[in-house]
């Protein structure tokens, strides 16, 4: 492969950073692969899933998982903070969940004469927003807050988030008892929307036969640390993608603004979330520059959760994931060797 780091340049003219080296993302790939095998013990048959969600991390995004209760969700989240060695948190949302109650709160100290901040629930490595679609838009303002700035500002005063910091949310289906739509403004903060979905008949014995003794939980071994997440995200950061592949994730992104199913497309958010993705894909492939296939590969997690379709596509039950395959079937990728355009 051609050394490209000498020769890139931004826009005003300076170096850019260099790509990191073929040594550093084989390392950075059997690293992954450990993670998977050790994530694999408590969450079975989901292999791809455990792939896109360290993606997502890596890329320095946040998670949606949407599905039925009882699939892994959490146990996924809390497996994630054991292999990562991080500071893990989960909050169970209700209708009466408070924004205090995640972000924190000043108290009167009487000794001193002034206020003491009492944490909230969200100043973590990793914090679990278990059933955020069950709470009040209040509530679920105060974490869009701390997703967006990586910090809460409570009584004017600014408090920020250990590094990395990462939320998982997790919701159920609409239509779900005492469920309810979230804003447009908090389903773009989230890079992506992964589904769990039902183990198959394999999977669900081999869950069975590994509990009969003990937790699977409980043998995970922790195998990074925050100071390593922080560096493959630097990592992550100097992945190198041609201008010809983010032109085509800019390309597929506009589309989704003129399709006749969509009345409202993704935001620019969603391409600098699929740019970043789809880096992070060409890393944990062990590759230092992004092809095509990995704006594709992450498409339709990325920019699902974000169409809002008409009612006539709606009524003909079109789904968003169909419509953003459409796109990918009619825009046409540019071909590419080695990150280079042919």
């Amino acid at each position: 492969m051609e050394n490209q780091s000498n020769e890139t340049k931004t826009p005003q003219g300076q170096p850019a950073a260099p790509a990191p080296k073929d040594s550093v993302t084989a390392e950075m790939q059997k690293v992954v692969a450990a993670m998977i095998l050790e994530l694999k013990k408590v969450i079975v048959g989901k292999d791809q899933v455990i792939k896109k969600v360290l993606m997502v991390i890596l890329a320095g995004g946040h998670i949606l998982l949407e599905d039925v209760p009882g699939v892994g969700k959490t146990t996924l989240a809390l497996g994630l903070s054991k292999v990562m060695n991080l500071d893990y948190k989960r909050m169970q949302f209700t209708p009466d969940t408070m924004a205090s109650d995640i972000t924190g709160f000043s108290i009167y100290n009487k000794e001193t004469g002034g206020l003491d901040y009492k944490p909230g629930a969200a100043l973590c490595n990793l914090f679990l927003a278990d059933e955020i679609n069950r709470t009040s838009a209040k509530t679920q303002a105060a974490l869009l807050e701390v997703m967006e700035e990586g910090g809460v500002t409570v009584d004017g005063v600014t408090h920020k988030a250990p590094e990395p910091f990462v939320c998982i949310a997790t919701q159920n289906p609409l239509g779900s008892a005492g469920t309810q739509k979230l804003p447009d403004s908090q389903m773009d903060r989230f890079m992506a929307r992964l589904s769990m979905g039902y183990p198959d008949i394999e999977s669900q014995v081999n869950i069975v036969k590994q509990r009969q003794t003990s937790d699977p939980i409980e043998t995970v071994r922790p195998l990074v640390s925050a100071p390593h997440i922080k560096a493959m995200k630097r990592a992550v950061q100097l992945v190198k993608m041609s201008d010809e592949i983010i032109e085509y994730a800019a390309a597929l992104c506009e589309k989704t603004r003129t399709a006749q199913a969509v009345e409202q497309g993704v935001s620019p958010r969603a391409v600098l979330a699929l740019v970043q993705m789809a880096k992070a894909g060409a890393l944990l492939a062990g590759r230092s520059y992004a092809i095509p296939q990995d704006v594709k590969d992450v498409f339709i997690d990325v920019c699902a959760h974000r169409l809002i379709l008409t009612a006539r596509a709606k009524i003909r039950k079109e789904t968003e994931e169909k419509v953003l395959q459409d796109i990918l079937d009619q825009v046409k990728p540019p071909a590419v060797l080695e990150g280079k355009v042919k």
